[in-house]
C-alpha cells in the first residue's frame, strides 16, 4: 500500500488538526487567552466544515480495504461535521458559566473525538474498524454525559450510559464473533460472500442489530435514552440525540445491505416489527411527559423508527431518503434543544413543559424558532420535516412495505398532538410569571438563524434531495 494515500483522509486529518489545535491552546491559555477558545473552536469547525464542503468525487480504500469511502460517506461525514458546528456554537453560554468554564478543552476534546470515531465508523470495510470507531465515539460520549457532575443528575446519567454502551458493545462482539465462527473473515464484502443464513448467523444479524439499537435508541434497546437526556448537560443532549443517532443509523444501513443483504429477508421482518415498536411506545410514552427533556427523548425514539423506514429493502431510494431524513432531524432537533438550552441557562435550568407556558409574550423570536421546529418534527407542510417523511414514506411504500407505512402515518397524527402541546403552552396557556425577557449570546443567535433557514429552505430546494440521490449506492 502506498502510505501517502492516507493523505487522501480529508475528514479525519482536518477534524484531527482541529483537535490537536484546540488541545494545545487549551494548555498555553492562560485565564485571558480563555475567554477565546469558544470562538477559536467555531472557527476552525467551520474551516474543517468548509474544506469538506465537496464530496470526495473517487472511491478511497486503505489499510487492506479495512477504511474505505465513497462520495456518499463523504457527504454524511459533512452532515456530521454541520450538526456538530451548531452544537458547539449553542454551546457557549453554558461553557462560560463559573463551573465550566475551566473544562471548555475537555468539552471540545471529548466531542471532536466522538465524531472522529463516528467518521470511522461510517467509513468501515471491516468489523475490526467499525468496533473501533464505535468505540472511540461512545466512551468520550459517556463522559460528555456525566460532564456536569454536580448537578442534574449527570453522574448517574453517564454512570447509566456507559453501562448500557459495554453491554451492547459486548453483545454486539458477541455477535460478531459467531460471523467470524462461521466464515473465516471479518471483512464486509467476503462476509457476504459466505452468508447462507445458518442459525447462528441469524443469532450474528440479531446480537449485531442489538448493539447498534442502542445507539439509535430503538425499542426495546431504549431503556436508557430517557434518563440520559435528562440527566446529561443540555448541549450534550442536543449533540447525542442528533450526531451519534446518524452516523449508527447510517452505519446499520449500510452492513445490514453490504454485509447482512444475502440474509435480507431476516432482517427486514427484524426490522418491521422494531420499527412499529418504536414509533408506537414511544409516541403513547411522549404523551405523558411533563419534563421537556424526556419528552424529547421519547420524541428522538420515535424519530429513530421514521429513521429506519429508510433501511427497509435496503434500496439506494432509501438510503437517500434516511440520509435527507437525517439531514432535515438534525436541524429541527438542534433548533430545539438551542432554544431549551438559552432559556435553561437565562433561568437557572427550567426543564419543565409547564415553565414554557406563556413564552410568547416575553420572547416571541424563541417561540417563533421552536414553533417552526416543533412544526418540522411533526411533518406539517410546507416545513422540511414534511418533505422528510414522504420521501421516506415513498421509499418504504415503493419497497413493498404499506401496512408499515399505514402504521407510520397513523403514528403521524399522534405525534402532531404532543409536539403542539408545547405550541399551546407556549402561546394558549395562561402564566403570571412567564420566562422573563432575555438576549441570547451572538453565537447561539447565529445557530438558531441558521436552523431556522433549513428548516424553511431545505424541503423546497429540490436540489439537496436530488444531490443525496446522486450519490446513494
Amino acid at each position: 500500500m502506498d502510505y501517502s494515500q492516507v493523505l487522501l483522509m480529508r475528514s479525519e486529518l482536518s477534524l484531527l488538526a482541529v483537535i490537536i489545535i484546540l488541545f494545545v491552546y487549551d494548555l498555553v491559555a492562560g485565564e485571558r487567552g480563555r475567554r477565546y477558545m469558544h470562538p477559536l473552536a467555531c472557527v476552525l469547525m467551520l474551516a474543517h466544515v468548509l474544506v469538506n464542503i465537496v464530496p470526495q468525487a473517487d472511491t478511497l480504500e486503505l489499510f487492506g480495504g479495512m477504511y474505505r469511502s465513497v462520495p456518499m460517506i463523504s457527504l454524511v461525514k459533512t452532515i456530521l461535521s454541520v450538526g456538530t458546528l451548531v452544537a458547539v456554537m449553542q454551546s457557549g453560554e453554558w461553557l462560560r458559566r463559573e463551573d465550566t468554564r475551566y473544562k471548555q478543552g475537555e468539552f471540545y476534546t471529548l466531542t471532536l473525538f466522538t465524531l472522529l470515531g463516528m467518521f470511522f465508523m461510517v467509513s468501515a470495510g471491516h468489523f475490526l474498524m467499525f468496533v473501533i470507531g464505535l468505540e472511540l465515539a461512545s466512551i468520550p460520549m459517556a463522559c460528555l454525559v456525566a460532564f456536569d457532575k454536580y448537578k442534574h443528575h449527570s453522574a448517574e446519567a453517564g454512570a447509566k450510559y456507559i453501562l448500557s454502551a459495554m453491554f451492547s458493545s459486548g453483545l454486539m462482539m458477541y455477535g460478531l464473533s459467531f460471523v467470524y465462527g462461521t466464515t473465516g473473515t471479518l471483512y464486509f464484502d467476503d462476509v457476504a460472500a459466505q452468508l447462507t443464513g445458518t442459525p447462528l448467523q441469524i443469532m450474528a444479524l440479531v446480537f449485531f442489530f442489538a448493539g447498534l439499537g442502542f445507539k439509535i435508541s430503538l425499542v426495546p434497546f431504549h431503556l436508557w435514552t430517557a434518563d440520559v437526556y435528562e440527566g446529561a448537560p443540555t448541549n450534550v443532549t442536543a449533540y447525542l440525540s442528533v450526531i451519534s443517532k446518524a452516523a449508527a443509523a447510517f452505519t446499520l444501513l449500510v452492513v445490514l445491505v453490504k454485509v447482512f443483504g444475502p440474509m435480507m429477508a431476516a432482517w427486514d421482518t427484524m426490522l418491521f416489527w422494531v420499527i412499529i415498536a418504536s414509533i408506537t411506545v414511544a409516541n403513547l410514552f411522549a404523551i405523558r411527559q411533563t419534563n421537556i427533556k424526556r419528552f424529547f427523548a421519547f420524541s428522538s425514539i420515535s424519530q429513530a423508527g421514521y429513521l429506519m423506514l429508510g433501511a427497509m429493502g435496503g434500496t439506494p431510494g432509501g438510503m437517500t431518503s434516511m440520509v435527507f431524513y437525517a439531514l432535515v432531524y438534525m436541524i429541527a432537533n438542534l433548533a430545539v434543544f438551542g432554544v431549551i438550552s438559552a432559556i435553561e441557562q437565562r433561568t437557572d435550568g427550567k426543564v419543565s413543559i409547564s415553565d414554557y407556558d406563556g413564552l410568547y409574550r416575553t420572547n416571541p423570536r424563541l417561540t417563533l424558532v421552536m414553533t417552526l421546529a416543533l412544526f418540522s418534527l411533526g411533518g406539517i407542510p410546507p416545513f422540511a420535516g414534511f418533505f422528510s417523511k414522504f420521501f421516506i414514506f415513498m421509499a418504504a411504500f415503493g419497497a413493498g412495505f404499506k401496512v408499515l407505512v399505514f402504521v407510520a402515518l397513523v403514528n403521524t397524527i399522534i405525534s402532531l398532538y404532543y409536539y403542539l402541546l408545547i405550541v399551546k403552552a407556549m402561546y394558549i396557556n395562561p402564566n403570571e410569571h412567564p420566562v422573563e425577557a432575555f438576549k441570547s449570546d451572538g453565537w447561539t443567535r447565529v445557530s438558531l438563524l441558521a436552523c431556522t433557514l433549513g428548516i424553511v429552505a431545505v424541503g423546497i430546494i429540490s436540489g439537496i434531495y436530488d444531490g443525496i440521490n446522486a450519490f446513494a449506492f
